[in-house]
């Protein structure tokens, strides 16, 4: 697996410098190349002092070969396409992921399989990239398994402390991870942001699973970000959109907190330092809406209609 990782890089490859990375001999590497010939991989070699060995472009695909660490990574993002509004990729990732799944060693399908169970999805349905598989399905698993974890957290100030909590779900927003957990130093549930978090281990010590003080882990992380930015974000938006709920979340979901009102209105709540965005989310919209809060977006909304509608096209521009 290693030399076939490096012969899809696609670079060609003196046969010296490659048996010297994967440290082998030789002739140990002409029979791991004929071992993948043997399996369909087209891998062309160059006789001579110079002699080397490259993978050939175009060719079919052969069967696939993938490690551990790249199953569990290939199955979450599956599991987030399955989750999109775009037409036909739901249902073809779906497929896919339910395939991947049948051929998997036991241990690996146990995994991937907590962690579609653990993972509550966040705004939007997006499942966040920066994060390490291995790193989720240590905490899908206990998650799972009502098993106390035991990790290094990184604060944001640069504080690193050692926690013991309880794991309750896994929730990705945007590319980032959480996890939504009873911290038993602090005797109170917190957000652990995954990129943050090292090490993490199960202690092998169970515990009955304690009620989480919101409607889902993923309303819990929402509350908790907001809470945290309005520190910093002093414009809290409100706006009355004259559209279905779906359509809104589909456009401008990722970014904001849409409530339904009724089938063909909602109610769309955006935090924000400077009221530009807000406003550039409103023009994706191609919806009317009613500004409910705050005044001064309708301000800015009327002066930069104002100097769209001077716009023209200059001849020879």
């Amino acid at each position: 697996m290693r030399l076939l990782s490096l012969l899809q890089t696609h670079r060609y490859w003196p046969g010296t410098e490659l048996a010297d990375r994967l440290d082998v001999s030789v002739r140990t590497l002409r029979r791991d190349i004929d071992r993948l010939r043997e399996l369909g991989y087209p891998v062309e070699a160059t006789r001579g002092v110079d002699g080397g060995y490259q993978l050939a472009a175009g060719a079919a695909l052969p069967p696939l070969v993938i490690d551990d660490e790249e199953a569990v990574a290939l199955a979450v993002g599956l599991q987030a396409a399955a989750r999109e509004a775009v037409e036909g990729v739901a249902e073809a990732s779906v497929r896919v992921l339910a395939k991947l799944v049948r051929v998997m060693p036991a241990r690996l399908r146990r995994q991937v399989e907590a962690l579609g169970t653990m993972t509550v999805p966040g705004w939007g349905g997006r499942a966040g990239m920066d994060a390490d598989p291995g790193v989720l399905t240590v905490i899908a698993l206990a998650c799972r398994d009502d098993e106390r974890l035991r990790f290094r957290y990184t604060a944001a100030d640069g504080r690193e402390t050692d926690r013991d909590v309880e794991p309750h779900r896994l929730v990705p927003l945007g590319r980032r991870w959480y996890l939504v957990a009873y911290d038993l130093t602090r005797h109170d549930w917190r957000t652990f942001r995954i990129d943050r978090l090292a090490a993490p281990a199960a202690t092998g010590i169970r515990f009955r699973p304690r009620d989480l003080p919101a409607a889902d882990a993923a309303e819990f992380v929402r509350a908790s970000l907001e809470g945290l930015y309005s520190q910093f974000r002093p414009h809290q938006v409100k706006v009355l959109v004259d559209a279905p709920a779906a359509t809104v979340r589909e456009r401008i979901g990722r970014w904001s907190k849409v409530v339904e009102v009724d089938a063909d209105h909602c109610h769309v709540h955006m935090t924000a330092d400077t009221l530009d965005w807000p406003t550039m989310a409103l023009g994706v919209l191609r919806a009317d809406f009613h500004v409910l809060e705050p005044p001064e977006l309708l301000d800015q909304l009327r002066e930069w209609s104002t100097r769209f509608a001077r716009a023209d096209l200059r001849p020879g521009d």
